[in-house]
């Protein structure tokens, strides 16, 4: 089980890989990072890669792996985190320990951000390019607040297959963990008739901007997905740590992009190379934003004194 989070756990997934290994992948940082590596490794060395993450899950469940050209398109879905209904200035006070409040979920803080920004879809989007023949103007992402439908296949005759289920990770858990039989789950059993409506909207591109950067990323190919991951890693800590705003994630992420060399990924040196070189130049442009912050809380907590 692939389940430490972020950039940190592609070296130990990728010498699991290379032992031949079933992999139960929660670590979608891995393929985002370094998925040409991780696959071509897999393919080499005769690993089982079975994703855990509950979207990447229940695509899998449903995909028909013998005639994937039978596949038209494949759909994420996504809760839409804490803030789907807040608008741009509301999400621009938005503070670290709201964006760590999912209503569905519960998850840790940094995976909590990403979900709140919707850059957790981003990098299963990429994810989901490498896991499955589908190509990438064929993955598409919906919200789906109640978490229930967890993804779809939709099929050239026009019909669409889904996974549904409570939100409760134990399922995608024990689906790889006894694959390719099942086990039994201690976990709520899905009432349709308690729930009542399913409801499902397309992503607000303008105020979440985080999923259409990871989209040009798997788009530019070569290390844009990795300079992508490292540069998000870095603002949301900062974020986490009350140097910069909500809204300044995906700045610096699209910041980082622009300006970072995206030469092709060769090899896990190169990988490593990439990632270092976004996290350096993330922290630049993150330096003179905790300053602007600092004089920005200053400022309101003079004016709700009365100060001048």
């Amino acid at each position: 089980m692939a389940a430490i989070v972020g950039a940190a756990g592609l070296e130990p997934t990728l010498a699991a890989v290379r032992r031949g290994a079933m992999v139960a992948l929660a670590n979608k940082e891995a393929l985002v990072c370094a998925g040409d590596l991780v696959m071509h490794e897999a393919a080499r060395c005769g690993a089982t890669i079975l994703p855990v993450d509950s979207e990447h899950n229940a695509i899998f469940q449903v995909f028909d792996f013998k005639a994937p050209e039978n596949v038209d398109r494949i759909i994420l879905t996504a809760s839409g985190g804490p803030f789907r209904t807040l608008s741009l200035a509301e999400m621009r006070e938005a503070t670290p320990a709201q964006a760590i409040a999912h209503p569905i979920w519960s998850m840790g803080a940094k995976i909590s951000v990403d979900s709140a920004t919707l850059m957790n879809k981003g990098l299963e989007l990429i994810e989901a390019s490498y896991l499955f023949p589908v190509s990438e103007e064929r993955i598409e992402v919906l919200i789906h607040p109640q978490s229930v439908v967890h993804s779809l296949v939709a099929y050239l005759d026009g019909s669409v297959l889904a996974q549904l289920g409570t939100p409760d990770m134990r399922t995608p858990i024990a689906f790889t963990l006894a694959w390719p039989s099942r086990m039994a789950a201690p976990v709520p059993r899905l009432d349709l008739a308690a729930i009542a409506k399913l409801t499902f909207e397309v992503p607000d591109s303008a105020r979440f901007p985080a999923l259409n950067l990871a989209r040009r990323a798997l788009q530019s190919g070569g290390g844009a997905p990795t300079i992508l991951n490292a540069a998000n890693e870095v603002a949301v800590e900062a974020f986490l740590s009350g140097r910069i705003g909500f809204l300044d994630i995906a700045r610096i992420v699209e910041q980082t992009l622009a300006r970072v060399n995206r030469r092709p990924l060769t090899d896990l040196e190169a990988v490593r190379d990439a990632d270092g070189a976004a996290r350096r130049h993330a922290a630049l442009v993150i330096d003179p934003l905790t300053d602007d912050r600092v004089v920005s809380v200053h400022k309101a907590a003079r004016r709700k004194r009365g100060e001048a």
